[in-house]
């Protein structure tokens, strides 16, 4: 029951995508009139020449002395909103449904990866209590600011026409302030994963020969499982694209967060641009890696949620990170050593709980 509601679910998701998509070209069809409207509103109210000059960055008198306060309408603007709102928007979207309708498709036809042999039953801790929180932490944040910041760039499209106007207007403003105050926690969490895990995540030869046989996971390489230490090629990726695309996105957030320290329109618009595309980065990475966690790998997931897992998982998927288990595990004096720190591990774990 469970995998037939899973099956269905996946199947439905490439359809809503397309869906959504086909809505969004209707309403910006309809608010591309909806601004010609405006702007002959615009010149019969102050007159043609005035706005004449304003369009063409005539700068003004103000008493402000802020950078470009004089400057009513910014001419170069345009081309940041032509980028934005009809290039980088509608090529995020394909995009982001191309990475859903693949992994769709990757799992009924190439399907998930199974074990090759029964379960033993005998666990092999993988994951602390303060990994699993912080994987999680940053799980929540990433996707919540995911969710978020699709909302502030789409939600005119599929949402605003279709909702009243004040459930509108209460939704994209709690979906922008809870974007612009959860930022900042996106970058600690993001330099608490790097000192966390980058030790873990160095790429070696092994790591070579994991790529070659694509992961074990499709064509004739599926079933093999290639040998992985720790963590295998594809998860020292993702982390990397974590690591890397995840500060341009908080740098350039932040330049956008806090627009106190000098920045111009310019600086403004190159930030916003920056931060859709490595936001669109991260988004279509993180849909592989939601898939191979929750549908594509079988006993994934459990590790990250139990902190443990079966020695059959680890035997076909880590098998030289399972070998340095159990060979310290047979060392009866480094063996002792793990005992204590297991042992001061619980008990820290315990004070916090």
């Amino acid at each position: 029951m469970l995998s037939t509601l899973r099956n269905q679910a996946l199947a439905m998701l490439p359809v809503l995508a397309a869906l959504l998509l086909m809505l969004s070209f209707g309403v910006r069809a309809e608010e591309s009139k909806n601004d010609k409207v405006v702007q002959s509103e615009m010149v019969q109210l102050a007159g043609a020449d005035y706005w004449r000059a304003v369009k063409d960055g005539v700068e003004g008198t103000t008493t402000s002395a802020s950078p470009e306060h004089g400057v009513l309408i910014s001419t170069p603007g345009e081309t940041w909103f032509v980028l934005k709102e009809k290039w980088m928007s509608p090529a995020a979207a394909v995009a982001i449904f191309g990475s859903i309708s693949m992994v769709v498709l990757m799992y009924f036809i190439v399907g998930p990866l199974k074990l090759s042999a029964a379960r033993t039953g005998k666990k092999v801790k993988r994951w602390s209590r303060m990994d699993r929180a912080l994987h999680w932490s940053m799980a929540f944040t990433f996707l919540t600011l995911a969710f978020s910041g699709l909302m502030l760039v789409y939600g005119k499209h599929f949402m605003k026409p279709y909702v009243p106007t004040e459930l509108w207007g209460w939704t994209i403003y709690i979906a922008k302030q809870y974007h612009n105050y959860m930022g900042p926690l996106f970058f600690i969490l993001l330099f608490a994963v790097l000192f966390k895990w980058w030790r873990k995540s160095i790429f070696n030869k092994t790591d070579v020969q994991w790529f070659m046989k694509l992961g074990g996971m499709v064509g004739k390489h599926k079933g093999t499982h290639p040998s992985a230490g720790f963590s295998n090629g594809g998860e020292k990726a993702i982390y990397w694209l974590l690591i890397c695309f995840g500060a341009i996105a908080a740098v350039s957030g932040l330049i956008l967060d806090f627009p106190i320290f000098g920045q111009t329109r310019r600086d403004m618009e190159l930030s916003n641009l920056v931060h859709m595309f490595s936001a669109l980065i991260l988004i279509c990475g993180f849909v592989f890696h939601i898939y191979i966690g929750l549908f594509g790998m079988e006993g994934a997931l459990e590790g990250m949620v139990t902190g443990e897992v079966d020695e059959t998982w680890a035997k076909e998927h880590h098998d030289l990170w399972f070998e340095e288990v159990k060979n310290s595990e047979s060392d009866p004096e480094e063996s002792a050593t793990n005992s204590r720190a297991s042992s001061a591990t619980t008990q820290s774990d315990s004070k916090l709980t």
